[in-house]
C-alpha cells in the first residue's frame, strides 16, 4: 500500500499542506482538499500546496530558464487559486528539502506565470527566508479584473460602515480597504460579503489597512481570503496592499506589513515591463517547518 506525505509549512503564519506530486496523479487528493485543510475535521492549513513538474519551457526560450518545478494551489475551500506569495514561499522550504534550489535560486512556474525566489538556506541546509519577485501589480481594471470603470475609491457600505479603497490585481484580485484600525470582528462578519461584490466577477480578496502608528513606511493589515477566510497572513495581500497604500503616498518604496502573523518586507519597484502605471513587487519573509503528515492511500477511498 502506497504512502502519501503532507508537510504542512507556515509563512507568517499563512499555513500549507505540502505534497510532491511530480510522479504521481493527485487528483484525488484535490477532491479531498477541503477535509485536509479543515482545522476541525482534518489537519489544518489555509490550501493544499502541490508542486509538480516544471513545464515544458526549454532552456533559452524566451531568455528564460527551465523552472525547477511547478506550483498548483488549492484553497481550503477546494477552489483552485491563481497563486499566493506565501504559498510559494512556503514551497520554497519545501522544495529546498527535497534538493531543487539549493543553490539559493527557485523557479517555480504557477497559474500567475514564472516566479523566481531568493532563498536563505542555513548551515544546516533548512531555508529559513524566501523572497519571491511577485511581478507586477496591476491597477487597470481588465487586469485586475473588475467590472469598475475606475478601480480607484470604490466604496461599499454594510450594517452601516463605509469602506472605500482601490482594487489592485497581482495575478488574483484584491480589494485594499483604508480603515482606522482593521478590526478582527469587522474582517469576520463584512469579508465574505466583500469577497462576493458583483463589482468582481471572480470574487476578490479584500485587505483591511491602516498607517502602523509610530511607525513610518508600515501599514498593519488584516486578510479575507476569497475561498480561504481570514488568515494570519497573505503575501499577494500584502504586496498588493503596499503598493496602494504607495500608490496614495501614504507610504515610500520599502514597507513593512505587519500581519497578525509577523512581519513581511514588501520592496516596489517602478516600470513593470507592458503595464503602464503598474508596480514591480518583491516580498520577503520567513518560512518554518511545522509537522509532516504520512498517509496510507486508502485513506483517500473515504472522507477523512
Amino acid at each position: 500500500m502506497s504512502l502519501i506525505t503532507l508537510h504542512k509549512i507556515e509563512a507568517t503564519g499563512n499555513d500549507f499542506l505540502v505534497v510532491d506530486a511530480r510522479h504521481w496523479d493527485p487528483a484525488v487528493l484535490v477532491a479531498q482538499a477541503a477535509q485536509l485543510c479543515d482545522r476541525s475535521k482534518g489537519f489544518g492549513a489555509d490550501g493544499l500546496l502541490l508542486l509538480g513538474l516544471p513545464s515544458e519551457l526549454a532552456d533559452g526560450v524566451d531568455g528564460l530558464e527551465q523552472a525547477h518545478c511547478s506550483m498548483r494551489l488549492i484553497n481550503a475551500d477546494g477552489s483552485d487559486a491563481e497563486m499566493s506569495g506565501n504559498g510559494v514561499r512556503a514551497l520554497g522550504l519545501f522544495a529546498v528539502s527535497i534538493g531543487l534550489g539549493t543553490e539559493g535560486v527557485l523557479r517555480v512556474d504557477t497559474a500567475a506565470g514564472r516566479k523566481v525566489l531568493d532563498l536563505e538556506i542555513d548551515k544546516e541546509g533548512v531555508l529559513v527566508y524566501a523572497t519571491v519577485d511577485m511581478g507586477a501589480v496591476a491597477f487597470d481594471s481588465a487586469s485586475i479584473p473588475t467590472t469598475a470603470q475606475d478601480p480607484r475609491g470604490l466604496s461599499a457600505i454594510i450594517d452601516g460602515v463605509r469602506y472605500s479603497g482601490d482594487a489592485a490585481g497581482i495575478g488574483n484580485p484584491h480589494w485594499v480597504l483604508l480603515v482606522e484600525a482593521p478590526a478582527k470582528a469587522l474582517v469576520v462578519e463584512h469579508g465574505p460579503i466583500l469577497e462576493l461584490d458583483e463589482r468582481f466577477p471572480n470574487r476578490t480578496n479584500v485587505e483591511f489597512i491602516s498607517l502602523t502608528p509610530g511607525e513610518s513606511n508600515a501599514i498593519t493589515m488584516r486578510v479575507w481570503e476569497r475561498g480561504v477566510g481570514e488568515t494570519l497572513s497573505c503575501g499577494t495581500g500584502a504586496s498588493a496592499a503596499a503598493a496602494v497604500a504607495n500608490r496614495m503616498g501614504l507610504v515610500g518604496d520599502l514597507v513593512t506589513v505587519h500581519v497578525p502573523g509577523g512581519d513581511l518586507l514588501v520592496e516596489i519597484r517602478d516600470g513593470a515591463e507592458g503595464q503602464i502605471g503598474a508596480k514591480s513587487i518583491r516580498l520577503g519573509g520567513p518560512v518554518a517547518h511545522v509537522a509532516e503528515i504520512t498517509l496510507e492511500s486508502k485513506d483517500f477511498t473515504s472522507s477523512l
